[in-house]
């Protein structure tokens, strides 16, 4: 992990610079690594980060650094399989940290509700909540808890929201990370719900959905007592995340009709509301925070590169970021969180081409000092461009997507292509910051095609919604639309097209090579699905209520539907070559998903490629077998669609 302090901005910006082209691809190895940083916090004085690190092969660790010098003051390695996934500075010296686990690369971590503490200095290492607690902490029986907030000056306490299995109860606690104890402060018969706090820790909305997915808004009333509220009388869904400095007003996101969400400014009832950020084609984004009282004074909109937008363009906060920002022309700038004092703030940069990079700001000084990369192995010069897309689909409806082009090309014409469908599939769909798969696949001289297909998250409930029950269908539909798109355009040669993807990624690869066996020349599934109707008996979605719900609302329970878009039953019609991988422990798609696909294809005379990775789940956490799986795929698309190469 590469560490380093530069005194002046220019001499940070030096690394930039392009060189020339290199004669050989970039190194497998580079895209391989799992050796990365993440989640950087700075302390309420300005003195210290945390930092969440990645060592590979499922071992994580929170590091504490002394930014005067960058030392490290402590290093807390969690079990194997274990990382952070919140981590608040609660005083100066002390910090909390919300575990969660995940088995497989591929994953998204799944919050274990246990939270420890910890002094920047390692000592004082204090179990504060979780089910395997040894002893009781007063005032609080043991559950699953999440960190809420803050208070807005550091205090040494934070607020945290308590689930416990077999009960329908939302509770929220003021809960004191060095002395363990907490105070009730929220409870409501009615479970899995967030709150929104004022500035003096009470607790003024509660939000959630159900099991079905139906949203759920209450109101604090002036006794304490909690007040259902019909999105329709407001019309449309108000979701609250954070009252103004004097409590009069609320931030909130607002949509109708299930469209883009907008970000407002509203009373507390939801009435009055002031349109801050919006964007027609796609729901506002990530949000820029002053510092303490913190308050939002801008938003991102767009496909492409985030553009800010800010509520007062004239006012200090706007005018810093901006001034920062143009350091960074080609990236995006980001304020990730600030010293209470304001003094100091933690910058994050990122790009198209670059995973990111870490810079501490001094506004006395004005000064930018680079602290850290996410990932040392890539270089951004040597990366391509992901340039935004928009088309019409079959029927009508305005896509967007993502088309990253091979370092060196900027007017592609009849390149090899890639389509590689995101996992999901309802959850945030491709974006223009870095994407390890689609820069791979780019350095090998291949154009890579990624649609934001209906079904995808971030273009409202509508467009989500309008995925459900249309996995085999419109989803795929949107793909291969894609496709045609690229086609007719010039940028793709028809001949030479393969479609690879992980996990639903995977089964849309397969669906692609049944759905239309004249485009796609090769199909590669990592992970994968392959039979709709296993899901219901294997795999880890299926063990929870709400699980075995989003299963009926998204894929049915009709035998003969969930047969007819299922991979497995329409191997006959994949006439392409089908390179299948699978890790052998995966609990979201297991190994039999895999078996069932591998033995379909057998039976149809076409049989695949087949690797099966021992000690893996859902993706790959052994460096090795990430580098032996990339290696693969070069080649297997290389006899296939190439030859490709990287470089002009």
């Amino acid at each position: 992990m590469g560490i380093w302090i530069v005194a002046a901005l220019a001499a940070c910006l030096v690394a930039g610079a392009a060189p020339a082209f290199a004669a050989e691809p970039v190194p497998v190895e580079a895209f391989a690594s799992s050796n990365s940083i993440g989640m950087l916090r700075l302390s309420p004085d300005g003195r210290h980060l945390a930092v969440s690190v990645d060592f590979g092969d499922g071992n994580h660790a929170l590091t504490v650094y002394r930014l005067e010098d960058m030392q490290q003051t402590s290093l807390l390695r969690l079990p194997r399989y274990e990382l952070p996934v919140q981590t608040r500075w609660v005083s100066p010296q002390r910090l909390v940290i919300a575990k969660g686990r995940k088995m497989g690369s591929r994953e998204q971590p799944v919050p274990t509700g246990e939270i420890i503490a910890s002094d920047l200095d390692g000592g004082n290492q204090t179990y504060v909540y979780g089910y395997r607690q040894s002893t009781r902490t007063p005032g609080l029986e043991r559950g699953f808890g999440r960190i809420e907030g803050l208070p807005d000056v550091a205090n040494g306490r934070f607020y945290m929201r308590r689930l416990s299995r077999g009960t329908n109860r939302s509770q929220l606690y003021d809960v004191d990370a060095t002395k363990t104890t907490a105070r009730l402060v929220a409870d409501i018969p009615v479970k899995d719900l967030s709150f929104v706090l004022d500035r003096d820790g009470v607790p003024r909305y509660a939000f959630g959905s159900d099991s079905d997915d139906n949203y759920l808004l209450y109101m604090a009333g002036p006794d304490g007592d909690w007040t259902p509220v019909d999105a329709s009388q407001m019309g449309g869904k108000f979701v609250p995340f954070s009252l103004t400095g004097d409590g009069r007003q609320v931030y909130a996101w607002f949509s109708r009709e299930g469209g883009p969400a907008a970000l407002v400014k509203a009373n507390p009832d939801g009435g009055g509301r002031q349109v801050l950020a919006r964007d027609a084609f796609a729901s506002v984004g990530d949000l820029e925070w002053s510092p303490g009282p913190a308050e939002p004074f801008a938003a991102t909109v767009g496909q492409g590169k985030p553009q800010p937008v800010y509520f007062d363009p004239a006012s200090q906060e706007a005018q810093l970021h901006q001034a920062v920002a143009r350091n960074f022309p080609d990236s995006h700038a980001t304020f990730l969180n600030h010293s209470d004092d304001g003094g100091t703030s933690l910058l994050y940069v990122y790009s198209d081409r670059d995973p990111g990079a870490w810079y501490l700001f001094d506004r006395g000084a004005s000064s930018l000092s680079r602290l850290m990369v996410r990932r040392e192995g890539i270089d951004p010069a040597r990366m391509g461009e992901r340039r935004p897309i928009r088309f019409h689909a079959g029927d009508g409806m305005e896509l967007g997507g993502i088309m990253t082009l091979p370092q060196g090309v900027s007017d592609p014409s009849r390149l090899p292509m890639v389509l590689l469908p995101h996992g999901g599939p309802h959850a945030e769909g491709d974006a223009w910051a870095f994407d390890n798969d689609a820069q791979f696949l780019a350095s090998r001289g291949y154009l890579v095609l990624q649609v934001n297909y209906r079904g995808s998250q971030g273009r409202g409930e509508a467009f989500e919604r309008a995925g459900y029950l249309n996995w085999g269908t419109r989803i795929q539909d949107d793909l291969l639309d894609g496709v045609r798109w690229a086609i007719d355009r010039g940028y793709a040669d028809p001949q030479r097209i393969c479609a690879y993807g992980a996990s639903f990624g995977a089964y849309s690869a397969m669906m692609a090579a049944a759905r239309a066996p004249e485009l796609v020349k090769c199909a590669v599934g990592l992970a994968g699905l392959y039979d709709l109707k296993m899901m219901y008996s294997k795999g880890d979605i299926r063990s929870t209520t709400y699980g075995r719900n989003y299963l009926s609302r998204v894929i049915g329970r009709d035998d003969a539907e969930l047969a007819a878009h299922s991979p497995t039953a329409l191997a006959s019609r994949i006439k392409a070559p089908v390179l299948l991988v699978h890790g052998e422990i995966d609990e979201r798609t297991p190994l039999a998903q895999a078996r069932a696909m591998k033995g379909a294809l057998e039976r149809a005379g076409n049989p695949p490629e087949w690797v099966v990775v021992p000690k893996e789940g859902h993706g790959f956490y052994n460096d090795r077998n990430s580098i032996d799986f990339y290696r693969r795929l070069e080649s297997f698309l290389a006899r296939h669609i190439g030859p490709a190469h990287a470089g002009p």
